[in-house]
């Protein structure tokens, strides 16, 4: 895993989730500040964000953040990272996080979570980016995401080879072993539409 120098996390910006996910959160900063990978985030001090940016600087991890004017504008970025970058718009924003990043795990979280990771996706899926994405299913949580993915591919949505556009953790424990696993195959994308 030497070549990940930096990951980036998608998750939840809300404070009102159950302290399990906190705590998974506070982990996955600490883990990846201990191995020296930069963390890339949505740049928000508030709800898993927060706790996750907080967590890799209170750990000596570099911490860089990408933030729209809108979501700026209300006062919820955080003002202790090594970077902030204030964006135009949230397309400006996926895109900066991307190219910044050599891997992506996804934490709980809830639309705008999905919205990245579903974007991270379908660019795997249309050959956009070959990079690891890791999808922690903490106490079931993305289980109906799954699920949902699986229905896709039963219902001709998708082929079974989609599945390997992604990995499944079921902690923050088992993020990195499964980011070190070989790179997952490129899927070519004209393979979509056979």
């Amino acid at each position: 895993m030497s070549e990940i120098s930096s990951i980036c996390v998608y998750c939840g910006s809300s404070n009102r989730v159950d302290q399990r996910y906190k705590d998974s959160a506070r982990a996955l900063g600490q883990a990846i500040a201990a191995r020296g990978i930069d963390l890339v985030y949505g740049g928000g001090r508030v709800g898993l964000m927060g706790i996750v940016a907080d967590s890799a600087l209170e750990a000596g991890g570099r911490v860089a953040g990408i933030i729209p004017q809108h979501i700026q504008a209300l006062e919820v970025e955080h003002t202790g990272l090594h970077e902030l970058h204030v964006v135009d718009s949230m397309h400006t924003r996926k895109r900066m996080m991307v190219e910044r990043s050599d891997a992506f795990v996804v934490l709980p979280g809830g639309f705008g979570t999905l919205d990245e990771t579903f974007e991270i996706l379908t660019w795997k899926q249309l050959g956009l980016h070959d990079k690891p994405i890791v999808i922690v299913d903490q106490d079931g949580y993305w289980r109906p995401l799954l699920e949902l993915i699986d229905h896709m591919i039963k219902e001709g949505f998708g082929r079974p080879e989609h599945r390997k556009l992604y990995r499944v953790a079921p902690g923050v424990e088992e993020v990195f072993a499964a980011l070190a696993l070989a790179p997952e195959p490129v899927i070519e994308p004209q393979a979509k539409w056979l």
